[in-house]
């Protein structure tokens, strides 16, 4: 059976009355245009569902059946309507309703097409359904970065078949026909043919490249790698050093293009054969479609993509050839006439925006569409702001024992609330609480030697010492491990003023100087035992060429990081740890 016998290729019987209301007068009522406008157009469904007398799913069943019995050609005219009404369908009425079946419908369309012969038509779906369904639809996402490894490109690997390097045996006689695909004269204006010696060579190594461009992951091994990196070597030193001057051609060539009366196809699908492969090396698409494919392959292979295996990984002389080389493409990009400056600068610009889809993929693929946030509520709550601030509802302030109390509850160890779910944490309590504790409470300016990590951590020592204020609150229950601030100052106030132990004295200035001039130029030395970064370490570097005030700068990182419990204890166990222990014993005199 061929195609022309299926059901939808065959054309209606006039004696057919079955389908007469719908399929054939969308074909013979129209006329040629094949458009129709009777009460069974398609463009009376979405106002039939908004009138209540269909469901919302009936205009996209009549769709999908009327879509099975044409023919290709009016197929194209009756998907005109579909494509020109998607904001219809992506409306309240239709999209819940209908989006599954728009899908089938595009997916049955795809699979009659040929992608090489209906090409644009193909695009056209696709296009479609890109604006029908959201960014964030993930059904439509390839979020694994699959490969198609069925798309292989087929040349001649039979070296002994190759016609390459042979000239013909006999002369072309006058008059002869030419075949065709075979070269006649030349029209005036034509390119001149290709003046690289072209062998079976180079034609094997140029198509085996469209092997990694289809699976790049075989770039990770070795050897596959080592051959790739061979093979673009010479076919980038080839587009080097053939290049297409030509430019006065090359717009005519676009200038005919756009002139000409019909429509311009193209194929998706390589040609291969050997006796084309001067004229395409000669042809600034074919070119730039190579070009392109190395940029695209390159990005992939550099980028961070979620679902990469961990064995997949450049080393350095693979990342600095890929780096030359992407600026040696981009180069012979500009070269390639027309508008060659231009098209290099768009397909950078392309790919930049690439990496930010990337990244979105591999954050889970986030809704584009932000939720209200507090502020957006607040200005909604009100159609006159000004008159809501100016109301004499909002001047109140509440007490402590009303705002804290809810914190002081789940301070309580008793009530088993985990930190994350903690008030204390909520960056919109945090604030209002700071405001009410500078207008009510003393604590809020009293000189504390305590250093705080976050906002959450100072507003639980605050709770803390609430609750043992206030009246008819649970403060005895409240055990957090740590002493009242108070405390901790009379503390310090009392060991300074008493003889200190070691274990609690603080390094003073003095000390630091005299360890730093014995430290010297072997500071980095302590700096890994007292924790300090490497970025810290270069900022160190950069601040003083001078090898005591580094080591000076060094001692006072590590004081100002760790606060009160920068004692001389802590310094000296970490100069014995690095091998100073004189200098340990000095400090222990001292």
């Amino acid at each position: 059976m061929s195609a022309e016998d299926l059901p939808f290729n065959r054309p209606a019987s006039p004696q057919s009355s079955t389908s007469q209301p719908i399929a054939d007068s969308l074909s013979t009522d129209g006329g040629e245009s094949g458009e129709y406008h009777g009460p069974h157009s398609p463009s009376h469904f979405p106002s039939l569902v908004l009138a209540g007398i269909c469901s919302a799913t009936t205009p996209f069943l009549l769709l999908g059946d009327i879509l099975d019995c044409l023919p290709l050609d009016q197929c194209d005219k009756i998907f005109s309507f579909v494509e020109e009404n998607v904001s219809t369908w992506k409306s309240n009425s239709f999209y819940t309703a209908g989006k599954n079946y728009l899908l089938r419908m595009c997916n049955d369309l795809l699979r009659r097409l040929s992608k090489s012969q209906n090409t644009v038509f193909c695009g056209r779906i696709q296009l479609f359904l890109a604006r029908l369904f959201p960014l964030s639809e993930k059904s439509g996402l390839n979020l694994q970065s699959q490969f198609n490894l069925d798309n292989i490109t087929v040349f001649n690997k039979n070296e002994q078949e190759s016609t390459l390097g042979q000239r013909p045996t006999e002369e072309k006689e006058d008059g002869m026909e030419v075949e065709e695909g075979e070269m006649g004269d030349e029209e005036p204006g034509a390119p001149a043919p290709c003046s690289i010696p072209i062998d079976y060579n180079l034609y094997r190594k140029f198509w085996t490249l469209q092997d990694y461009f289809r699976n790049p992951v075989q770039c990770y091994e070795k050897f596959s790698w080592i051959t790739f990196l061979k093979y673009s070597d010479e076919t980038l030193a080839v587009f080097k050093s053939f290049k297409l001057d030509d430019m006065q051609a090359s717009k005519r060539k676009l200038e005919e293009l756009r002139t000409a009366g019909g429509d311009h196809v193209y194929f998706a699908k390589f040609l291969t054969s050997e006796k084309l492969m001067d004229l395409q090396l000669s042809d600034s698409n074919f070119r730039r479609h190579i070009l392109l494919q190395y940029l695209v392959l390159f990005q992939y292979l550099k980028g961070q993509v979620k679902f990469k295996s961990s064995s997949c990984i450049l080393n350095d002389d693979q990342c600095s050839w890929m780096e030359e080389t992407t600026k040696l493409v981009y180069q012979l990009l500009k070269e390639i006439p027309p508008d060659g400056d231009k098209f290099a600068t768009m397909v950078e610009h392309v790919l930049n925006t690439e990496e930010n889809w990337n990244s979105w993929k591999n954050e889970g693929c986030p809704s584009f569409v932000k939720d209200r946030d507090e502020l957006t509520r607040l200005w909604n709550l009100n159609h006159d702001n000004m008159a809501a601030c100016q109301s004499e509802s909002r001047e109140f302030m509440p007490s402590l024992e009303d705002f804290f109390e809810e914190a002081i509850e789940q301070a309580d160890p008793a009530n088993m609330v985990e930190n994350e779910y903690k008030v204390v944490h909520n960056s919109n309590y945090g604030w209002r609480a700071l405001r009410l504790l500078s207008r009510r409470s003393p604590h809020f300016f009293q000189p504390t030697n305590q250093q705080f990590k976050s906002l959450a951590d100072y507003l639980e020592s605050m709770v803390i010492k609430l609750a043992k204020e206030l009246p008819d609150l649970p403060s005895e229950e409240i055990k957090t491990g740590e002493e009242d601030d108070e405390d901790n100052s009379d503390t310090l106030l009392k060991e300074s003023n008493d003889s200190p132990s070691m274990q609690n004295k603080l390094v003073s200035n003095q000390q630091m100087d005299e360890i730093a001039a014995k430290l010297g130029a072997q500071w980095k030395t302590l700096a890994g035992q007292l924790e300090i970064k490497a970025a810290e370490i270069r900022e160190i570097e950069t601040d003083s060429e001078d090898v005591d005030m580094q080591a000076k700068l060094l001692l006072v990182a590590w004081q100002d990081r760790e606060g009160t419990q920068a004692t001389v204890e802590s310094l000296v166990t970490a100069l014995n740890a690095a091998g100073f222990p004189k200098i340990a014993d000095i400090l222990n005199e001292t």
